[in-house]
């Protein structure tokens, strides 16, 4: 099932309650769980090379827009982009989100607004354990489609997406990292990930596997957006037991 699970949470809660019930293994495609460098990062945090987490940082910046028809019907940028980072930090973390604090604005296409969405966002997220995570996404990125993953402890930092790719440009004298040229589309920066997660699939079908990423997972990340979208609307933190529905 790709993401989201259904159209809203409370279907995605009848969803959730159907696959207790019926006992059938569901995969939900959040690509980045099978990114070489994200699946890095996870082991990194579970070896304890990091030692105590505090920061995790999470960016997705896209090209250029989506297209007015799938701004009206997306949810918003937290349910339809941020998602993909919410379910990331999560998981790499192995951590609960339990308050976010979400801001937003236009500096673009008008109909992004005209639909009551922003195209540039950001979120503060804190999880359980007190690690403060920063996402950061937008909809304009001229230089290409930037996906980025830092997880920062208190032995050591590491970067995923960090590497000659890289949509960004230095202005450091006599840098020339990165070298380019810079990813232009989701495809060309996760295609490796599809193919892994399409692999984990077929054994998941196999059933020499359980699901590496539930409608229960995919739910929690949807909570997560659901707070952000209601920070954004109040500009107020917003704890997650406010939106979750049991």
């Amino acid at each position: 099932c790709e993401k989201p699970v259904a159209r809203g949470v409370e279907e995605s809660l009848e969803v959730l309650r159907a696959v207790e019930d019926g006992g059938v293994e569901v995969h939900i495609g959040y690509n980045r769980r099978f990114d070489a460098g994200c699946v890095a990062a996870r082991a990194a945090v579970v070896n304890g090379e990091l030692g105590l987490l505090h920061t995790v940082r999470s960016t997705t910046l896209d090209p250029a827009p989506p297209p007015a028809a799938y701004v009206a019907v997306s949810g918003g940028i937290f349910r339809d982009c941020s998602v993909h980072d919410f379910d990331i930090v999560r998981w790499v973390t192995g951590r609960e989100v339990v308050e976010v604090y979400a801001t937003g604005g236009n500096r673009g296409a008008d109909y992004i607004a005209a639909a009551g969405d922003v195209d540039t966002a950001s979120a503060l997220l804190t999880f359980d354990d007190g690690t403060i995570g920063v996402i950061s996404n937008s909809r304009h990125n001229a230089r290409g489609y930037d996906v980025r993953l830092e997880v920062h402890g208190m032995k050591d930092s590491i970067a995923v997406g960090l590497e000659d790719k890289l949509p960004l440009r230095s202005v450091e004298p006599g840098v020339t990292f990165p070298a380019g040229p810079p990813h232009h589309f989701f495809m060309d920066r996760f295609a490796a990930a599809y193919r892994a997660e399409l692999t984990a699939f077929t054994e998941v079908v196999a059933g020499s596997r359980p699901s590496p990423c539930t409608v229960a997972d995919a739910l929690e990340a949807s909570w997560i957006a659901e707070a952000c979208t209601l920070s954004l609307q109040e500009h107020r933190p917003v704890r997650l037991e406010e939106v979750r529905k049991a």
